[in-house]
């Protein structure tokens, strides 16, 4: 299969690997760049109390900045701060459903095509027992409740050590509609076992990737290559998959634009 490579995205045949940009920077800026790159936008927009509580409004204030920033590709980070899915704590479980429900909601309204929930699993305060069959509980209630209309629902690693916990999860939930983001930065920084594990253990069940750098001892979100995550062996693992889709999670342009360069030239090798 030919890749041809081009400076907005990577063209697959007919397909088009589509690789978006976390909307961290003021929207002058990522207009700049979606025009420069072509690339997508993850919002984090939905990961804010304060935006969830006035969600009708956010939505329509969204939407028109996504107008000005010119696309309509849109990926949805959901809320994670003070949440836990797996809480053994009714009120809190319920709160916690209340929002992902909203954020689930805003990428409906919105079109978006994936939203991406943290695990919020904290090693040194939660134990394992159980986790995996918690979360399936969870997240098969999350979306049964939000009929999900096309939006494919994904759980990101953050603080977590090990990497089998998340193939027990999607074995459990067992949709087609349901997967998992990969933060290799993530890996590298707080993991127990290797970026390249995390790739090999999970490369089936991995549809979204959030792409950054860092060298093992601080979550940095520096560009590709100014740190130790193996992104090329990592992405050789997915370049043949149409499926997958890449936000670059830099807060700054510069960072961003040698990322999304990088990860084009990766990319377009196959």
């Amino acid at each position: 299969m030919s890749i041809v490579a081009k400076y907005d995205n990577i063209v697959l045949g007919e397909n088009e690997i589509m690789i978006y940009i976390s909307h961290l920077i003021p929207d002058e800026e990522m207009k700049e760049l979606v025009e420069k790159t072509g690339a997508g936008v993850e919002s984090i927009d939905f990961s804010i109390a304060y935006n969830l509580d006035r969600l009708d409004e956010t939505i329509k204030s969204y939407e028109k900045r996504l107008k000005y920033i010119g696309t309509d590709d849109l990926i949805i980070h959901g809320p994670f701060l003070d949440l836990n899915p797996m809480t053994f704590d009714d009120d809190i479980r319920k709160v916690t459903m209340k929002r992902y429900s909203q954020a689930l909601e805003g990428a409906k309204a919105l079109g978006a095509k994936k939203i991406v929930y943290h695990s919020c699993f904290y090693p040194d305060a939660y134990y394992l027992i159980g986790w995996a069959e918690r979360m399936a509980d969870f997240y098969l209630e999350l979306m049964e409740e939000g009929q999900n209309q096309n939006v494919e629902v994904l759980m990101e690693n953050v603080f977590d050590r090990k990497w089998e916990p998340f193939a027990e999860v999607t074995e459990r939930v067992n949709r087609s509609d349901f997967g998992l983001c990969f933060d290799a930065g993530h890996a590298n920084c707080y993991s127990h076992a290797t970026a390249k594990e995390w790739a090999d253990g999970l490369r089936n069940r991995i549809n979204h990737i959030h792409v950054h750098d860092n060298s093992g001892d601080d979550d940095l979100h520096l560009a590709m290559g100014q740190g130790t995550v193996p992104w090329e062996y990592i992405l050789s693992l997915f370049s043949h998959r149409n499926d997958v889709t890449y936000t670059i999670e830099c807060g700054d342009k510069d960072r961003i634009l040698t990322t999304f360069r990088q990860l084009d030239e990766i990319l377009a090798k196959g």
